[in-house]
């Protein structure tokens, strides 16, 4: 990746608010943030899929992105990821389709699992058996999305059948294909440095999204594996399809601004993902940059320091391009997306991201 590649800009809303806050205001809140960023030239907007969390309360992205389509003009909007493991896959493929075709073409996809313990409890998922879940559902998006009817499908883990009332007279026993040719751009998340997930996209030309709590050397390994999975399939990985996210936070006083990261939403959103991570798994292991770390290590003091992005202008924008420049590159940085406690407080650091940071950054890439 040259120097002269253009450094892309992307908001992930998982979300994580309050739960004392009405659930009305914040999806207001969310949907004030889309049209924000695109005021602010974000090129793409992420929103998360959870079905029993009172934290994380979007549960169904799509309908969200269709209200958010209506009130924007151009920022691309993706679900990130659609849980396949609680969707059959025909269900996933005309609604996505479908949404596609009411954004004209401004969709992005990211395709995953699911990760709630109560979500796959409630939709009885063996979360061992996610992996293949996953894989064998986009096979099956892409081939209802890639060819006609008569189907035939008889999976591991979904069955279906369109053969009896195929009738192109009267129209029925076709299932829609998507506005973007051959299909929206897709995406796979990744947490694990050899993340199998991460090899697959590498095999399919998807991008990767690593997650934003990873520390450098497990992007690395990363990249590595994705650019393993793409040479396996006799290609050669791009950087500029790969995806970084981090927590970010700015004020005017670098002091000021690390002291209110770790008060705020930010620094309260890490403690929870820490929380319901030890909850899920039984220890954080996931999250340490190595295997000597103790769990009691692993913690808010270690992200705000190693992980966390906060700071003036000048040096949130050093530390973007510090971490560009030791990972080798990468396509498109996506910030997090966290609960207005403070309004004025995140309003303000969006405000100084994208007129001084990202200016900052565009000035030393060129």
């Amino acid at each position: 990746m040259s120097k002269k590649d253009a450094l892309g800009y992307g908001m992930f809303l998982m979300p994580v608010h309050h739960p004392e806050k009405p659930l009305a205001q914040c999806y207001d809140e969310d949907l004030e943030l889309v049209v924000l960023c695109e005021q602010y030239g974000f090129a793409e907007f992420w929103v998360g899929e959870h079905h029993s969390s009172q934290l994380e309360n979007i549960v169904m992205p799509e309908i969200f992105i269709g209200k958010a389509l209506g009130l924007s003009q151009h920022i691309r909007l993706g679900p990130a990821p659609i849980c396949l493991l609680y969707h059959h896959p025909v269900q996933v493929a005309g609604r996505l389709a479908f949404l596609d075709h009411l954004s004209h073409g401004r969709i992005n996809l990211c395709f995953g699992p699911g990760a709630v313990p109560s979500d796959l409890e409630m939709h009885g998922v063996d979360p061992a058996q996610s992996g293949e879940m996953v894989q064998e559902s986009i096979d099956t998006i892409l081939e209802i999305w890639s060819t006609d009817p008569p189907y035939h499908c008889q999976g591991k883990h979904w069955n279906f059948n369109l053969e009896k009332h195929v009738n192109r007279e009267l129209g029925i026993g076709g299932i829609h294909k998507p506005f973007q040719k051959p299909h929206p751009p897709i995406s796979i998340p990744g947490i694990s440095p050899k993340s199998s997930s991460l090899r697959f996209a590498g095999q399919r030309g998807y991008s990767a999204f690593s997650h934003h709590m990873l520390c450098r050397d497990v992007l690395r390994e990363q990249w590595n594996t994705y650019q393993s999975g793409a040479r396996e399939a006799g290609a050669e990985a791009d950087r500029s399809t790969w995806k970084v996210s981090r927590n970010v936070f700015v004020a005017e006083d670098g002091d000021e601004a690390r002291q209110k990261a770790r008060a705020n939403s930010l620094g309260w959103c890490i403690d929870y993902i820490l929380q319901l991570t030890r909850y899920g798994a039984g220890n954080l292991d996931m999250w340490k940059p190595d295997n000597v770390m103790t769990d009691t290590e692993c913690n808010l003091d270690y992200f705000m320091d190693q992980i966390v992005i906060a700071g003036d202008p000048d040096e949130v924008a050093a530390a973007i391009l510090a971490l560009y420049e030791d990972l080798g590159g990468f396509g498109t940085f996506v910030t997090v997306a966290h609960d207005w406690d403070d309004k004025v407080a995140w309003l303000k650091s969006l405000e100084l991201f994208s007129t001084e940071v990202m200016p900052a950054i565009e000035r030393a890439l060129t």
